[in-house]
């Protein structure tokens, strides 16, 4: 893995905290009969930088060190990887410490503003972003429905923590049909900040946005859609919907969104010049029964 050019060779430590993903529990079934399932292992993790508390995110702790990492890029408290000098993340006491390298400016400021967003697992954003959302520019990207269907089917295969125990929302980040990176976790904006932390410790020459597509199995909410914008990937897949103000800034920043992505099906919300349609691949319309 190489690390951004941008940040020179101020790579982050990172520690490698893992965690169980599900645990199984004993229920009773509609039989009356004793049962052993697995469900998602959801766990607190707080938030401190430079030993100031910050915030507690509800994850499943796949990578918790790459959700912190992308939760503070996204949240625009830092502007690079660079500025972080250590995440360490402890599972015995629920806890991230961030260190960096020369403190976050106007910490107070920006954090005063918090915004409870529609995230499944209470996420929320810091108010300010909504600010920043004219200022972004999406690379010219384009993605043909062939290659749509072969992302939707590329996470049909996937081996997730869903299929085993539910409740969880799964994100990918695509290159054309090339799936490079599969995150799942309480709440969809958990899976997203931590592929953008993944992002941010690649080769930007090979990682950046205008050949990516994001995929979320949850639906696309503004934060979804700023979030996207914020890592330059300028398509979006869902097999869920979109929301008003989800729809509103795909629109202003020129973002293509798409969902009800199953099979064969979808609907194309916003961005439809970048879609490449090829409706021969659809297959026969069906007919509504009289």
């Amino acid at each position: 893995m190489t690390a951004n050019k941008d940040a020179g060779a101020f790579r982050p430590h990172l520690t490698q905290a893992h965690a169980p993903l599900t645990r199984e529990i004993t229920v009773v079934t509609e039989f009356g009969e004793a049962e052993v399932v697995s469900i998602p292992a959801e766990r607190a993790l707080t938030v401190y930088v430079d030993k100031r508390e910050l915030v507690t995110l509800m994850t499943l702790g796949a990578h918790p060190e790459w959700l912190v990492l992308g939760f503070l890029r996204n949240q625009r408290l830092i502007a690079s990887p660079a500025d972080i000098e250590s995440i360490t993340v402890d599972w015995d006491v629920g806890a991230a410490a961030v260190r960096t390298r020369h403190g976050i400016h106007r910490i107070e400021e920006k954090t005063a503003r918090r915004v409870v967003t529609t995230g499944c697992g209470q996420g929320s954003v810091f108010g300010g972003l909504m600010d920043e959302i004219d200022g972004i520019r999406l690379p010219e990207a384009s993605l043909s429905q062939s290659q749509l269907y072969g992302i939707v089917n590329a996470i049909r295969l996937q081996e997730t923590t869903y299929k085993s125990s539910g409740s969880v929302h799964g994100c990918a980040l695509f290159r054309g049909e090339e799936m490079l990176l599969f995150v799942e976790d309480v709440g969809r904006h958990n899976a997203i900040d931590t592929i953008a932390g993944w992002m941010g410790l690649q080769d930007p020459d090979s990682m950046h946005g205008g050949d990516k597509v994001f995929y979320t199995t949850g639906r696309l909410t503004s934060e979804m859609v700023i979030k996207s914008a914020q890592m330059g990937v300028p398509i979006v897949v869902s097999r869920s919907g979109i929301t008003q103000m989800g729809h509103e800034v795909a629109q202003r920043v020129g973002l293509c969104a798409i969902g009800r992505a199953t099979n064969r099906r979808f609907v194309c919300y916003s961005g439809a010049e970048r879609l490449h349609l090829q409706p021969e691949l659809a297959g026969p319309r069906l007919r509504a029964v009289a």
